[in-house]
């Protein structure tokens, strides 16, 4: 008699009582497959952790990279399985609420459906190429990249916007469909390109030599030994004016450390040129292009004032 009335109750108000049966399900879901994914993550960082303070099994570069790639991984796929349920949910509760709609309204189901198609073709395009750009581990949280549209530190990787701080402060929302192509500056190294110019009478030799020593000795300092990957190099003269020369000096770094030490680097330079009694060019006689933009740094010589034409009363 009890079940009897029971199903009879439950007959009666089925629909409230599925609606709400769904949204609990979907949340109890939530819950369990959001916790599940936590833990995987905070396991995978626990065991790199682990092993890099073992025996030096990983390498300092590579336990960031899988930790940072692992995070982002762990943000993608929480995005993802919410951005699931809440469709998922919709639609049954949808069905559940007026259970004929979908073949009342088939034509206008297909037409919808084809205009949302089209409409989301862009939607679709971030999804598929946010997750691409992690799983193929093309930047992370917390590398320093270059979008195109923006250039700066990643702060989140969602599915369909990743978000990048610049040095300013501004926070860049930049869709993943538009992203087609990316310089990142966190992978494996980084290089100081570090170009100087001296006069052309100074002993060229003398400089390039007092040059190397100091960033080798700069190499050798216990604040810089473990960023400074490489033993610096002199690449040469890389232009020549009538009053000037530039000298090349590159030194490889780990990843987001190029800046610190170009800076140190070259308030190292001045003061052994000033040592050596070197006097640097006058500013506006060189032109320095940026790296990126042009390899090779501009060399221009002071012009001659033009002579004035002589006019037609003047005597030749």
């Amino acid at each position: 008699m009890f079940w009897t009335s029971l199903h009879d109750f439950y007959l009666t108000y089925r629909v409230p009582f599925d609606v709400v049966a769904y949204i609990l399900v979907a949340l109890v879901l939530r819950l369990v497959l959001g916790f599940v994914i936590d833990r995987v993550v905070k396991r995978i960082v626990t065991g790199v952790t682990k092993r890099h303070q073992g025996e030096g099994q990983l390498s300092p570069i590579t336990s960031v990279r899988i930790v940072q790639r692992t995070r982002t991984l762990g943000s993608v796929f929480k995005n993802v399985l919410n951005a699931v349920i809440v469709i998922v949910t919709v639609l049954l509760v949808i069905t559940a609420v007026a259970p004929a709609i979908t073949g009342a309204f088939s034509l206008i189901t297909a037409a919808l459906g084809a205009g949302l198609g089209f409409g989301a073709q862009g939607i679709v395009k971030d999804v598929l190429n946010g997750l691409s750009m992690v799983a193929d581990d093309q930047l992370g949280v917390g590398d320093v990249v270059d979008l195109g549209p923006a250039t700066g530190v990643v702060e989140a990787v969602g599915i369909r916007t990743t978000q990048i701080r610049d040095v300013t402060g501004t926070v860049w929302f930049v869709h993943n469909g538009d992203i087609s192509r990316i310089g990142n500056q966190s992978l494996g190294w980084s290089r100081v390109i570090l170009d100087l110019a001296v006069p052309v009478t100074a002993d060229i030799t003398a400089v390039q030599e007092r040059m190397l020593a100091t960033a080798t000795e700069m190499a050798a300092d216990p604040a810089w030994s473990a960023i400074i990957l490489e033993a610096p190099q002199i690449w040469g003269l890389e232009a020549i004016s009538g009053d000037a020369v530039v000298i090349r000096l590159v030194v490889k770094t780990r990843p987001g450390t190029r800046d610190d030490v170009a800076r140190d680097l070259r308030a190292r330079l001045k003061r052994a040129l000033d040592e050596m009694g070197v006097k640097l060019p006058v500013a506006n006689s060189i032109v320095m292009a940026p790296f990126e933009d042009a390899p090779l740094p501009t060399v221009k010589t002071a012009s001659k004032a033009p002579s004035k034409a002589p006019s037609k009363g003047s005597k030749k």
